[in-house]
This record gives structure tokens, C-alpha cells and sequence, in this order.
């Protein structure tokens, strides 16, 4: 018998080993891999300032975390600083794993100094760009990195093979302590000292001061694609993107493929991935060319007002010849406040939308919600000298005029316990979040008198599975204003957009239900609104917020309750047993 089993188990062998390598791929089940994050300090020096950050591993920007499309990441996050801690896994669906969704306080208690927590998840249907970022006050300015996702072995990108994939980070970088500023910010109750660099990959290049040695050179070869993948990590910003005299091809955003269209910038606001394709020209072109960001700027606060560049370099056959003696190029970004070529962007993004990579949109919606988003005051308290609006009160931000407060224990556990009636717990949360505005006012026009919100914990509630439409409009109180708002647990379908104010009666007619952008963070126009649609089909608490970081401490940030489905598989599993305590 146990020859007859050596014969078969070699006989198997030599069929695998005979088949082509897709024939045994396209089957790919996934594989688990393995990380450790130490978080630590680390002495690092921009600009001729040398401070001590919060790092992983004690790199930065943090480390890549590399994946194919339907494996298991366990990560092990290890707290070796005096803050607390979370990682958020930007984009990840994370069905049924919402406790390693990372928001603090939402999904979880931070980790604390000295202690330990696995973020254990399954990347379902995904592939592409999304990254990893501390979800706790500002520390994600220092903490952060990509996550790329390979499609499954022997399934192919929708575009040409690149020759080589490089990522692109934009950050911020500040010279003081990012804690401390946000910090003196809430207590003043005023804008937040600015940025004072921004940064390619954690290099922010020769316009700055002290910064010619910290500029990032992508090298590359002649008649080569190369796929970028372009992450904005920046706490306040949106930017423009350009290469000088290059074309680029966006492929992907937010790890869902798109109808590729060719640009000379891209527009990318905190949060948002994009994947490019460059062509290389193909013959030496005995120049250099300057890759450059910098702000698209909406508000009426400061805003950082510079340029990082990095250099885009062809190798040269003669490897003698100096980069500094070619002539170097420059490309022309769009003005700071350029609204019109930013919906001009973002409406020329669409989903495939064929039999491979459907746009499942749901047709039907069973519940509508009108978000009103934007900023408002909070009263300055008594004996307190404020510096927001007016010098008498404290800059606020809202959804439907509701400031949200953050609970010191984690929303998830609390509805988990509450959901099993397992004991009684201290309310931490309501579910009253209105779904449309208390009172209705022209949203886009004279600002009402009253600009003060209500604090409060306020959730919205859904069944499992209900399908969704939310209309987020921006407000002009204390003047209007782009919002990237992200949403954790979930892709969305950009159905429409719009200036002005949304109109209910005639604006739905023109969305498109066929192929719009799918994604996880959209912008809400500067004096606009945006229309998204999708199915509440993952259990859970999931975040929604503001990625302008000094909008969401403001308060521009809520939850989405989804109850559990009927079926085991519907429901979600219980937490892990070293989920961090409060």
C-alpha cells in the first residue's frame, strides 16, 4: 500500500512539473505572510534639522509591505515608544477582520508603550496600491508606507508589463514635533503651524534649503515602461504631480483598475493612491528632468507654499558623463487654485467595467444620506484667550453640524458586546447621527450667522447589506473647501459630482451607474458636492473621515455601524485575544 502511495504522489509530480506555470497559478489560493513593525525612535535629519521620529524598524518612510491579491498578512506591531499606537491598513476591505482595521478608538484601543498586537487580515479582491499609516493623532506624519498588491500568479495587469515598479511617497515634513503642534493648535483653538517641507519618498529635494544631497533620483533606462505607484501620505495637502516633458498613463487608483488616459499631471489628494505608466523616450535625451509636487490649495487658511522635486535621470551608456552638466528640465504645474482642472481630472476617471473586473454599482438604493461637510466654531471657553474666528472662538469641523467626539473606549468592542447583550455597558455612543441637515440652508452661499456645531459620539446604523447612496456638500461657513474623505471597511462608486449646491430633483439623473470610479477616498469639490454609492456588506464600525488630518482633530469624522447578516459568514467574529486594552 505504501508503494502504491510514493507511485502516485510521483506520478502528481511529474504532472505538475509538466503543466505550464499559469495552468497551476490561476488556482492561487493565497499564502500567509509574516511582518514585524518595531516601533521606535529614530534620529533622522532634513533640511539641516536633525530631531528624533516615530519610525518602524527605524526606517522612513516605513517599510513596503508586499502581497499577492488573496494572501494573509499577520503583522506583529511592537511598541517600543512612549506614544500610543495604531497602524491602519489604507484601503484594505478587511471583510469580516474589522479589528485590525486600526483607527484608534474606533476599531481598537491603542497599543500601548511596552505592548504587542498582531493586525491579522485577508487581501480579498484587491490589487494594486494602498498603504499602511498610524491611525492616532499626527504620528502618521512619520509613520507610514506602501502595501503593494501583485495580482494572483499567472493573472496579468489590464496594461502593458512595466519594466520596473517604483513607489512614490509624498509626506510632509516639520521641523518642530508634529504632536506638539496639533497640540498647541487644540488648545489655542487656531490653525496649526504649517509643513515645512514636502517630501518624495522622505526627500524633499534641491528647492530647499540644505536639501540638494536629500533629493530622490529615479534612473532609468531608454525605451522602458515603468509603473509608478504614486501615494499621497501628506497630512494637509492635495497635490499636483508632473515630470517634465513625460506623458503619463494612469492605470489604477485606490488598487482598482481604471480605463487608462494620458496626462502631463496628475491631481492626488491625502490618502489616494495612483498608479502611472511611464514610457521613457527612446533614446538618451541628453537632459535631466525634474519630477515635481506641489499644493492645490482651496481655503483661506496657510497652506505650506513650496515645491518638492525629485530628478528623473536616464542612465547613460557612458557612465563618465555627469548628470550636472546636462541641461535640466522643469515641468509646468497648474496654478495653486486650479478647481477646473481637477474636476476635469477626476471626471476622466473611470472603472473598467467588463467581464473581468466588473463595476457592480448598486442600481437600487435602499437608503440615502445628504452629509453636509465642512468647518464651524466651538465657543471659546471661560478665563481662555482663543486664536480661531474672530479671536473668540475655536475652529471646529462637522458632518451635518455634528463635531465628532472622540470615546475613550473602542466603538467596535462596545457594539460587539452591546450586539451579543453580553453585559451592559456605559452608552459610548448614539446612533443619531442626522442623515440629512437639522436645518437646511444655502450651502454654497451667504454663510448662516449661527457657524457653532454640537459636539457629540453620533453614529449612523444599517443592516447588513443595505445599499447606500451619500451625498457629501461642501458648506462656505468659514469659506468653502476641498474634502478628501476616506472611508474604512469599503470601495465606493463615484456616481456623480457637481458645484453648487446638490438638487436633488435633476442631479441624479445625470449620474453614471455604468462605469464610474470605484475607490476609497474621493474629494468632495471646493463649493461642490459628490455622490457615492455602495453596499454595507462588511460587519463591523468603520470610520469616515476627513484626510486633512487638522479636519478630522477638528471634529470632520463619524462612523458607520453595519450590523451582522443573518448567516455565519455575514457576521463578525469575535475579537482576538490580543486586542488592546483601554
Amino acid at each position: 500500500m505504501a508503494t502504491f502511495w510514493r507511485l502516485l504522489i510521483a506520478l502528481f509530480s511529474i504532472i505538475c512539473f509538466m503543466l505550464p506555470n499559469n495552468a497551476i497559478d490561476a488556482s492561487y489560493t493565497g499564502i500567509t505572510r509574516h511582518y514585524k513593525f518595531n516601533i521606535k525612535l529614530q534620529n533622522v535629519t532634513r533640511l539641516c534639522h536633525t530631531k528624533s521620529i516615530v519610525t518602524v524598524n527605524g526606517q522612513f518612510p516605513g517599510p513596503r509591505v508586499v502581497a499577492r491579491e488573496g494572501d494573509r498578512l499577520v503583522i506583529k506591531v511592537v511598541n517600543h515608544v512612549q506614544n500610543n499606537i495604531t497602524i491602519h491598513w489604507h484601503g484594505i476591505r478587511q471583510l469580516r477582520s474589522g479589528w485590525a482595521d486600526g483607527p484608534a478608538y474606533v476599531t481598537q484601543c491603542p497599543i500601548q508603550t511596552g505592548q504587542t498586537y498582531v493586525y491579522n487580515f485577508t487581501i480579498t479582491g484587491q490589487r494594486g496600491t494602498l498603504w499602511w499609516h498610524a491611525h492616532i493623532s499626527w504620528l502618521r506624519s512619520t509613520l507610514y508606507g506602501p502595501i503593494i498588491i501583485l495580482p494572483k500568479r499567472g493573472v496579468p495587469y489590464p496594461f502593458p508589463q512595466p519594466y520596473k515598479e517604483v513607489p512614490l511617497i509624498f509626506g510632509e515634513w516639520w521641523n518642530a514635533d508634529p504632536e506638539a503642534v496639533i497640540s498647541q493648535a487644540l488648545q489655542t483653538g487656531g490653525g496649526p503651524n504649517v509643513s515645512d517641507a514636502y517630501t518624495i519618498n522622505g526627500l524633499p529635494g534641491p528647492l530647499y534649503n540644505c536639501s540638494a544631497k536629500d533629493t530622490f533620483m529615479l534612473s532609468v533606462k531608454p525605451g522602458k515602461t515603468y509603473l509608478l505607484r504614486i501615494i499621497n501620505a501628506a497630512l494637509n495637502d492635495e497635490l499636483f504631480f508632473s515630470i517634465a516633458n513625460h506623458t503619463l498613463t494612469t492605470v489604477d487608483v485606490d488598487a482598482v483598475y481604471v480605463k487608462p488616459f494620458e496626462t502631463d499631471t496628475i491631481i492626488i489628494t491625502p490618502g489616494q493612491t495612483t498608479n502611472v505608466l511611464l514610457k521613457t523616450k527612446p533614446y538618451h535625451p541628453k537632459a535631466t528632468f525634474l519630477m515635481m509636487a506641489r499644493p492645490y490649495v482651496t481655503g483661506n487658511g496657510t497652506f505650506d507654499n513650496s515645491t518638492v522635486a525629485g530628478i528623473l535621470n536616464y542612465q547613460h551608456p557612458k557612465p563618465s558623463i555627469s548628470i550636472k552638466k546636462l541641461p535640466l528640465f522643469k515641468p509646468t504645474l497648474p496654478a495653486l487654485r486650479d478647481t477646473s482642472f481637477v474636476s476635469n481630472f477626476t471626471n476622466k476617471l473611470r472603472s473598467l467595467a467588463n467581464a473581468q473586473y466588473p463595476a457592480n454599482v448598486p442600481k437600487n438604493v435602499d437608503k440615502h444620506f445628504f452629509f453636509t461637510v465642512g468647518l464651524g466654531t466651538n465657543p471659546c471657553p471661560k478665563n481662555h484667550t482663543c486664536q480661531g474666528p474672530n479671536n473668540k472662538t475655536m475652529f471646529a469641523a462637522s458632518v451635518n453640524n455634528v463635531s465628532f467626539v472622540m470615546p475613550t473606549k473602542a466603538l467596535l468592542q462596545t457594539h460587539f458586546i452591546q450586539s451579543h447583550s453580553l453585559h451592559q455597558l456605559q452608552r459610548v455612543f448614539t446612533t443619531d447621527l442626522p442623515s440629512s441637515p437639522l436645518i437646511p440652508f444655502n450651502y454654497t452661499g451667504m454663510p448662516p450667522n449661527n457657524t457653532m456645531v454640537i459636539d457629540g459620539t453620533k453614529v449612523v446604523a444599517v443592516p447588513f447589506n443595505t445599499s447606500v447612496e451619500l451625498v457629501m456638500q461642501d458648506t462656505s461657513i468659514l469659506g468653502v473647501e476641498s474634502h478628501p474623505l476616506h472611508l474604512h471597511g469599503f470601495n465606493f462608486f463615484v456616481v456623480g459630482q457637481g458645484f453648487g449646491n446638490f438638487d436633488a430633483e435633476k442631479d441624479p439623473a445625470k449620474y453614471n451607474l455604468v462605469d464610474p470610479v470605484e475607490r476609497n477616498t474621493v474629494g468632495v469639490p471646493s463649493g461642490g458636492w459628490v455622490a457615492i454609492r455602495f453596499f454595507a456588506d462588511n460587519p463591523g464600525v468603520w470610520f469616515m473621515h476627513c484626510h486633512l488630518e487638522v479636519h478630522t482633530s477638528w471634529g470632520l469624522k463619524m462612523a458607520w455601524v453595519v450590523q451582522d447578516g443573518k448567516l455565519p459568514n455575514q457576521k463578525l467574529p469575535p475579537p482576538p485575544s490580543d486586542l488592546p486594552k483601554c
